[in-house]
């Protein structure tokens, strides 16, 4: 068995120091000629030297490990979110620890603790969208490392944050359908997330925008959960609905299902408009008109943000004017609409 590649065996190879050698491959300020560097680096590529991250974080003050918290792993936009993420870590020498809070407050809390304890460099924090979030912004608010909320953010907390313009997407949403024709618009949407509050006001502006007066019947109060979103569909037979803007793509596969098991027919029964753009086609026919959000440009900004903050050093003192950045949703049409006269 050949010999365990160390610092002390570069050190000996090149004739200088292990300490030395630890200050060249962890990038540290260090007296050192160029040629002696360039040896360092050379021996450590050729024996395939990988480093001890526990000694390593010893030298930088860095774990090289950063922390992502999401409402519901199985939900295909959030596991897209947390694939996006881990691989952009992972490009730029980072492991990510992916936790699922079960759309659960106090989950919330714990993991922010859990994460922080483990020694990561950063947070990513999308918070299970409750509006019972007093202690989950109690404990960002003491945290001495930089965190990034991202998609479902806290109004009140003065921090960093990356999220889609949920009030537009609901807007074209449902202005899409108004102009297919349809008046007596159904909303699905989780009324007890922020989120869903700012698809349903867009909902709102876009039938205030051609004069309608929005019917409280017509809106249909759902978690984000295929079961769940079908047994609120149950109502829709009773109102008199044309369209349906579904507020997630998880609620809108709760409704076609609904509708398929009654013989009801997309979109000649209901139109219907989906919202992640994350349903895969083949789960039904035909295929779903959608609000997409880039779930690689989200991942993008907020992956650079947190890193503008961690190479910052901590946020011992938080600013009170934290960035923002709000990204803008698209309406992909695809075949679940029909035009309708007035």
């Amino acid at each position: 068995m050949s010999e365990k590649v160390t610092l002390k065996s570069i050190a000996r190879e090149v004739g200088l120091s292990p300490a030395m050698v630890s200050l060249v491959l962890n990038g540290r300020p260090v007296r050192v000629t160029e040629e002696n560097r360039r040896r360092i680096l050379e021996v450590a590529r050729r024996e395939h030297y990988i480093p001890n991250q526990i000694a390593r974080s010893l030298v930088t003050q860095r774990s090289k490990t950063l922390g992502l918290i999401v409402p519901n792993i199985e939900s295909r936009f959030f596991s897209s979110l947390a694939r996006n993420l881990e691989l952009r870590c992972r490009k730029r020498g980072y492991a990510l620890f992916i936790t699922n809070s079960d759309d659960n407050a106090t989950n919330d809390s714990e993991l922010v603790g859990l994460l922080a304890n483990r020694g990561v460099d950063g947070l990513f924090v999308i918070s299970s969208g409750g509006r019972d979030a007093q202690n989950l912004t109690a404990n960002l608010s003491q945290l001495t490392i930089p965190f990034v909320m991202v998609d479902r953010t806290i109004d009140d907390l003065v921090c960093d944050k990356v999220y889609f313009n949920n009030k537009l997407g609901g807007y074209l949403a449902t202005q899409y359908l108004l102009d297919h024709g349809h008046t007596r618009i159904a909303c699905m949407v989780n009324t007890k997330s922020a989120t869903g509050v700012r698809r349903l006001a867009g909902y709102k502006q876009a039938l205030a925008e051609k004069n309608i007066e929005p019917d409280s019947n017509l809106v249909l109060d759902t978690d984000y959960y295929i079961p769940d979103a079908y047994l609120a569909a149950q109502k829709l037979v009773r109102l008199n609905a044309t369209a349906v803007f579904a507020g997630s793509d998880n609620i809108a596969l709760g409704l076609l299902r609904y509708l398929y098991e009654h013989g009801l027919h997309v979109p000649q029964d209901y139109s219907v408009v989906g919202y992640d753009n994350s349903a895969a086609d083949a789960l039904f026919e035909p295929a779903l008109t959608s609000i997409e959000q880039n779930v690689e440009e989200l991942a993008e900004a907020a992956l650079n943000l947190l890193f503008s903050k961690i190479t910052e050093g901590t946020q011992q003192e938080r600013p009170l004017c934290a960035h923002k950045i709000v990204l803008e949703p698209q309406l992909i049409v695809k075949n679940s609409v029909c035009r309708i006269d007035g």
